[in-house]
């Protein structure tokens, strides 16, 4: 059984929700893998003892441990569970392809621009922000979404789970707003009911509702 390493209930006040465990965990319920989650103290310094510090060298979540392969990194941990379970990736190499390929763009383009955004120019920080770089990905990723309903294939794969969890980043506020395609995309993800699961499996062990962390 593959075990899941995600925070638990003490994390930080603000952090609930935020980290990039919920990918992991939202591939697993469309998978349908079996797993189990161990919950990590964050605030009780777990992810610095020694036990996770063999598994994890940057001390950082998510990690799985599947029969004692360990895999570490977002991207890679997705990739894994679709080509473990044949499912949430394309069958052919072309389409194997384009679903890394997308799956990088989400981690390195999207999620690192929308980081420095927030960082540098206060993507939070209302009329006065400075919205240009995001806006710039979001040019892109809306030409990408003409006439499709998922961002690498056509079926839903690891690559949407990727770009949905990153565009979580801006849900409070109104950039996505000018992007009917993207606005939609969004949406249309965080619908599926694997996504909910996660959700709510998440706010049980971080001990909040699923309104506070949607």
């Amino acid at each position: 059984m593959i075990t899941l390493y995600a925070f638990g209930r003490n994390v930080y006040p603000g952090m609930q929700g935020e980290a990039r465990d919920l990918r992991a965990q939202w591939a697993l319920e469309e998978t349908g893998l079996p797993y189990r989650v161990h919950a990590l103290d964050y605030v009780g310094g777990e992810l610095d003892g020694p036990a996770y510090s063999r598994m994890s060298y940057f001390h950082q979540v998510p990690v799985i441990d599947d029969d004692g392969f360990i895999v570490t990194e977002s991207g890679a941990i997705l990739l894994y569970l679709a080509e473990k379970a044949g499912k949430l990736i394309a069958k052919d190499l072309e389409g194997r392809t384009r679903v890394a390929q997308w799956c990088f763009t989400a981690i390195a383009t999207v999620e690192r621009s929308l980081a420095d955004a927030r960082m540098i120019d206060g993507l939070d920080g209302g009329e006065t922000a400075d919205r240009s770089a995001p806006r710039r990905r979001f040019d892109g990723l809306e030409r990408r979404l003409e006439g499709r309903s998922w961002i690498a294939c056509d079926d839903f794969t690891v690559a949407d789970i990727l770009f949905a969890t990153v565009l979580r980043a801006v849900r409070d506020t109104d950039i996505i707003d000018s992007y009917p395609r993207l606005k939609a995309y969004y949406a249309r993800a965080f619908a599926r009911p694997a996504w909910q699961r996660t959700l709510a499996s998440c706010a049980e062990r971080q001990g909040v509702s699923v309104e506070d962390i949607r």
